[in-house]
């Protein structure tokens, strides 16, 4: 299959799970909300340049441990700590693309706002429910995804910015859908933006570690 040929069939089997899929049985929609992920990972390794650098695997080792909390996550603990790897993973190999800018370092200041709204928030709402064991996965994995995103700006690449930043976006709707209060249309919301989110990233592997590379700033 070509590669620009994936696209289409990324957007088309997204559409299919987000809107018509039914909910049971659970594993039939389990294997249909893999299936993007794992077209997405066959994306990114065709946007593999034949230099291939830390970088890249680095970043396709993210997508890989995204999916396994795709399929993981109906044992929430378990999902979480597979995309926190997967964070853990997209952060390192975006700290390898560094590019200082003034501009784009100040992006931390927004994002550390943004992980104290959100911890306080979640924080307050997870003692409230009696689940006080999950405080410090959540800790760990807003400061990991908030760093993750502000070292995708520092890239400069503006698939990797797009998609690190619809990336939070996500989290954040499935989080506080999940233990603040219900998000309107939060199942639509989450995976729209997070599978646009992933492929954004894969489709970075292209332009990243390459002096054609554009930026943003």
């Amino acid at each position: 299959m070509y590669a620009n040929q994936l696209p289409i069939l990324i957007f088309i089997m997204s559409i299919l799970y987000i809107f018509i899929i039914p909910s049971e049985p659970e594993n039939f929609k389990l294997f249909f909300k893999l299936i993007p992920i794992i077209l997405i990972i066959i994306y990114a390794l065709k946007q593999m340049p034949r230099q291939q650098t830390k970088t890249h695997w680095l970043i396709l080792m993210g997508l890989i441990f995204c999916s396994i909390g795709d399929g993981t996550l109906q044992w929430f603990v378990v999902g979480l700590t597979a995309f926190l790897i997967g964070h853990l993973f997209y952060l390192a190999g975006f700290s390898l693309q560094w590019k200082f800018s003034i501009i784009r370092a100040a992006s931390i200041i927004p994002l550390i706002i943004y992980g104290l709204f959100m911890g306080n928030a979640l924080i307050h709402a997870i003692i409230t429910s009696g689940n006080q064991s999950l405080i410090i996965p959540v800790i760990f994995y807003i400061v990991a995804i908030s760093f993750m995103a502000w070292l995708a700006i520092m890239t400069g690449n503006r698939f990797a910015i797009a998609g690190s930043i619809l990336f939070v976006i996500s989290d954040s709707i499935l989080s506080w859908n999940m233990f603040i209060s219900p998000v309107v249309y939060s199942h639509v919301l989450i995976m729209t933006t997070y599978y646009a989110a992933q492929f954004l990233i894969a489709h970075s592997l292209s332009s990243l570690s390459s002096k054609q590379s554009r930026l943003v700033w």
